[in-house]
Order: structure tokens, then C-alpha cells, then sequence
């Protein structure tokens, strides 16, 4: 559930530190952290730089930066360090350095234009809300204290800081609230939510048969003579069983993930330079690097760069009119698929749907047939059955242990860290999103959910 949690503040020791020897490493990640996330905060969700780099970066002492509306671009530095920019470009979000080859206009934004009609269609096929068919009364009530539970604040010292709730039963949204300074078009960032969405784009390029989850996952540097890497098939990538080394310690300033994701031009490629350190399949190792593999592998199917960055918007977004959806891609050109979406409450709450509805939209496969359960059976390496393919789920260990235990076992989410979630639970009819910022431990989303089923009428039987 990749954010790198406390890289500023561990470059600031560092570099407070003389003559460390990762000093500049630290400098530089921390500053392209720091220009990343103002950039796409400015530039995506369209919120003041000031507000985030006090709120949302966990910084331990000021960070210069400056941010150029005419160049939609944001620069950062430390001491010690190069600046690190970052840009925007129409439909792609913002990408890290200044050299990366990206098209800065074009057919990007052309298409997500194109997916913003029907607006005043009921959602999800537009934006219209109406809750007249959820029963009123008590459950209206509960449902409503639910909601107040989700933005109540325990306290000053650790904010909950929920900006955004969406909760649609029977597919369509009975309630949903949010925070002051952000609404329903507002894009936030899912974090590794964003590898559920990856799992729907590997899903759609299986159904055109691009890509097969028992072959080996394409990788270029595993095709040297005698690399046991070369056996890693996609499905050991997708259930994080992979083998390979990857240090997700998001508050090492040298971390793999903080490399993967604020250092490295190739996020897919430096993941895969990595060695084996385990036989493949024996063990479950949650891996943003093994993700961005996956990513890379999507772009390698589908051989047209250009096809490749239209690819999610016109095969997933436009279909399901996700229409504030931003994927962002690495210097290289590859959608950092582990990390870096972007969307509204209600285009996750959308998302969610579709798997919801078992791959199905408007009477279209979307996903091919089996995907969903293919994505929530237990990987066979995680003891806890907690994990599908790039999926969260809660099956539960082999003592019938779930990781979830107030929750139905067939429910499955969507992750993020800093308590992003997409719940999915079809016994109920239930999509729940919750966007926020709470790096701390005061989100139950197990409490919440559970009072929101409480709030639904049984699964059988007249609604009370």
C-alpha cells in the first residue's frame, strides 16, 4: 500500500549527518517525492501547494520549491542535491524530470474530453444522485451516523482527515459526504489502489489474448543464458510471489520503493534488475516493484507506445465513464502501475462496480470471464489469505482466521496507504470507497463497514 512514509524526514537527518554516505541519494529521492506530489497535487486535484506540503507530505523541516503555472511543472530541492521537476502533461498527470519524452499535449487529453458527456444520467452512468430508493427512516439514520463516524476527528494529535466517502448499494450511491475544499470531481490519489487497476488492465489484455497469467512475464533482463528469473511467470508477479528482492520499507530514504518510485527513470525495469532471493512461488512478499514489472509487461504487449498511453483510458476509463481518472506514467514512458492513479470517489466507487458486477458493464465484458474470481482466490505463498491477485481479500488462513473478521468472507478490497479503500462486497451489493490522509492508526475500516452493512437491509428478504 505504497507511500513512502517519512522519507523527508529521514533525509533530514541524513543530511544533517556529515559526510554520510547517502546524503545525496537521500536529497535527491526526497526532493523528487517532494516535486511529484506538489505537482500532481497543483496540476491533477487541483489543490493549493502550500496546503499539501503542510498537510499531506509529513515534512520535518521546509523544502524549497516553485511551482510554474505557465510550464505546469513544480521544482524542488534540498541541500546537498540536483533539483528534481516534475511536469504535467493533458491526460497523463505529472511524471518526474524534465528529459522524459512524453507528448506534453495531444490525444491524451483528447480522450479524456471525449468521456465527459452524459453527465446528467443517473450515476454511474453520469452524475446524478438519487438516493429516493434506499429505504428511509432508521437505516437512513444509521447510515447517516456512519458517515458522521468517517469524518469525526479523535483529536488534534493524530487527524483522521477523511476527505471522501461514497457508498453505492445495488449499484446505485445511497450516501456520500465530503470534506471542506474537496466535491465529487475531485481526483485523489488511490496510492496501491492503483495495482487493483493494474489487475483490470492485465485482465483485458488476457481477454484480447495479448497476455497469458501461466507464461512468463516479459522481462528483458532475465533473458541472459541460465537466469532463473526467466521462470517468473505473470501469475507469481500478480499473487506477489515472485522470488525477487524488494525492500518496501517506505520510511528508508534507500528503500527499494523509494528508489522504484522517486529515483529511478525505469520503475518496471530497476524492480526486474533485482535478484532472487527466494525460490519463485514459495513465499508472499508485498512488492510495489513487482507491480511496475507487471506495468511494463502491459506496455510490451501491447508494442505501440502510443497505444500504450491511451490504452487505460479507452479500454477501462471511458467505457465505465471514469471521467476524472489519471494514470501516471515514469520518465521511461511506463504508467507507474504500483502507485500513481488518480481519480474521483465516485470514479473508484465506479471501478469497484465493475468488479462488483463480475467484469460486466452496460452489458459488455469488460474483464474476462473468471477474472474476479481468478483476482480474489487466495494467492497459494500468503499464509493469512489475505491476498489474491493484486487484489486484498478475506479468506483467511487454514484455522479459518480472516484478516477481517467483522466483515462477510467473500468481501475484497482495494488498498492505499494512508487508509485509501475500495471495498467490495458482493453477498451485500456493496461498493464503500473512503479517500483520506490518516499515515496513523486511527481509520477502522473494519468498524466502519460493519456499520454501514448494518445500515443495509439483509441481503434477502424485504427491505425494513
Amino acid at each position: 500500500m505504497t507511500r513512502p512514509m517519512g522519507l523527508i524526514a529521514a533525509a533530514m537527518v541524513l543530511l544533517l549527518t556529515p559526510s554520510t554516505a547517502h546524503a545525496q541519494l537521500s536529497a535527491e529521492i526526497s526532493a523528487g517525492y517532494a516535486a511529484k506530489m506538489l505537482c500532481s497535487t497543483v496540476f491533477v486535484s487541483h489543490r493549493d501547494a502550500a496546503e499539501a506540503l503542510r498537510q499531506d507530505l509529513a515534512l520535518a523541516a521546509p523544502v524549497p520549491y516553485r511551482v510554474d503555472q505557465a510550464t505546469r511543472s513544480v521544482v524542488a530541492w534540498l541541500p546537498g542535491a540536483a533539483a528534481r521537476r516534475a511536469v504535467f502533461r493533458d491526460g497523463l498527470g505529472c511524471t518526474l524530470r524534465a528529459d522524459s519524452t512524453l507528448p506534453t499535449r495531444g490525444s491524451h487529453g483528447a480522450a479524456h474530453a471525449r468521456a465527459t458527456g452524459h453527465r446528467g444520467a443517473l450515476w454511474p452512468a453520469g452524475e446524478r444522485v438519487d438516493t429516493t430508493h434506499f429505504p428511509n427512516g432508521g437505516r437512513a439514520s444509521r447510515l447517516r451516523l456512519a458517515l458522521d463516524s468517517a469524518f469525526a476527528e479523535p483529536g488534534p494529535t493524530n487527524p483522521r482527515r477523511t476527505r471522501g466517502i461514497v457508498i453505492a448499494w445495488n449499484g446505485r450511491i445511497i450516501a456520500e459526504r465530503y470534506a471542506p475544499g474537496y466535491d465529487a470531481a475531485t481526483p485523489q490519489l488511490g496510492w496501491s489502489m492503483t495495482k487493483s487497476v493494474t489487475n483490470a488492465l492485465v485482465g483485458i489484455l488476457v481477454k484480447q489474448g495479448k497476455l497469458a497469467t501461466d507464461q512468463p512475464a516479459a522481462a528483458p533482463e532475465w533473458n541472459g543464458a541460465g537466469d532463473a528469473r526467466a521462470a517468473i511467470r505473470l501469475d507469481d508477479l500478480m499473487r506477489m510471489s515472485s522470488g525477487l528482492t524488494f525492500d518496501e520499507t517506505y520510511s528508508g530514504v534507500a528503500s527499494d520503493v523509494a528508489k522504484d518510485l522517486f529515483l529511478a527513470g525505469d520503475a518496471g525495469a530497476y524492480a526486474a534488475s533485482l535478484p532472487l532471493e527466494r525460490p519463485i512461488g514459495t513465499r508472499w512478499a508485498y512488492s510495489s516493484g513487482t507491480t511496475n514489472i507487471i506495468s511494463r509487461a502491459i506496455r510490451i504487449a501491447i508494442r505501440n507506445d502510443s497505444a500504450y498511453l491511451q490504452f487505460p483510458r479507452r479500454a477501462l476509463f471511458a467505457p465505465l465513464g471514469m471521467r476524472t481518472a489519471i494514470l501516471e506514467p515514469d520518465p521511461s514512458g511506463t504508467f507507474v502501475g504500483s502507485s500513481y492513479m488518480y481519480a474521483s470517489a465516485r470514479d473508484w466507487a465506479r471501478f469497484g462496480q465493475l468488479y462488483l458486477n463480475d467484469g460486466m458493464w452496460n452489458g459488455a465484458r469488460i474483464l474476462p470471464k473468471g477474472w474476479i474470481k481468478y483476482s480474489t482466490t487466495r494467492s497459494p505463498a500468503d499464509p493469512s489469505g489475505g491476498y489474491g491477485a493484486q487484489v486484498w481479500i478475506n479468506a483467511g488462513d487454514s484455522t479459518g482466521k480472516r484478516p477481517h473478521p467483522n466483515l462477510p468472507p467473500d468481501a475484497f478490497f482495494f488498498l492505499g496507504h494512508d487508509q485509501q479503500n475500495v471495498v467490495i462486497i458482493p453477498s451485500r451489493r456493496l461498493v464503500a470507497v473512503r479517500l483520506g490522509y490518516t499515515p496513523g492508526r486511527d481509520w477502522d475500516l473494519d468498524s466502519f463497514i460493519a456499520r454501514v452493512l448494518d445500515a443495509l437491509p439483509p441481503a434477502s428478504g424485504p427491505a425494513r
